[in-house]
């Protein structure tokens, strides 16, 4: 008969760091703020629709890890492979600025906050500022990769 094995050695015990009062207080206060915020939303249900903000809610949460972060992870491993070294940062914080700008406006885009009672409640034309907004993102980026390029070349006569 063998004698068994000896038994494992007992894993290290996390440090517990206990939480503070600055860590309550704060919890606290959130808690506060989003009761108001629903509140809110129950009591001006004409303006705020709850049943519509809910399916806003969670199926923007559905897009984002469905739809959205796929298609980001993929683009970022395309853009490493395409894209110079030393281009890669300025395309790379372009698109993520076009990607947020984008997401923040889509509600504004398909006019979802539109109140008939009230017209002044989108009163701009948000596909044209959009637009106008990721040209002015990708006009920049031009001009810092046009910069950042013509340092790392060699001026030529001397």
């Amino acid at each position: 008969m063998t004698a068994p094995p000896p038994a494992p050695a007992p894993l290290p015990q996390a440090s517990h760091h206990r939480a503070g009062p600055a860590f309550w207080l704060s919890a606290a206060s959130g808690w506060v703020v989003i009761g108001v915020g629903l509140r809110g939303i129950f009591q001006h249900s004409l303006d705020t629709r709850p049943a519509n903000l809910a399916k806003f809610v969670v199926g923007g949460a559905l897009l984002h890890d469905l739809l959205v972060a796929p298609v980001v992870l993929v683009a970022a491993v395309a853009l490493a492979r395409k894209v110079p070294g030393r281009a890669r940062a300025t395309v790379t914080a372009a698109l993520v600025v076009t990607g947020v700008v984008a997401l923040f406006s889509y509600p504004l885009v398909r006019a979802y906050g539109l109140a008939a009672h009230n017209p002044t409640s989108l009163p701009h034309n948000y596909t044209l500022n959009l637009l106008i907004v990721l040209g002015s993102v990708w006009a920049v980026a031009a001009a810092v990769l046009v910069v950042r390029l013509r340092k790392g070349r060699p001026v030529k006569g001397r």
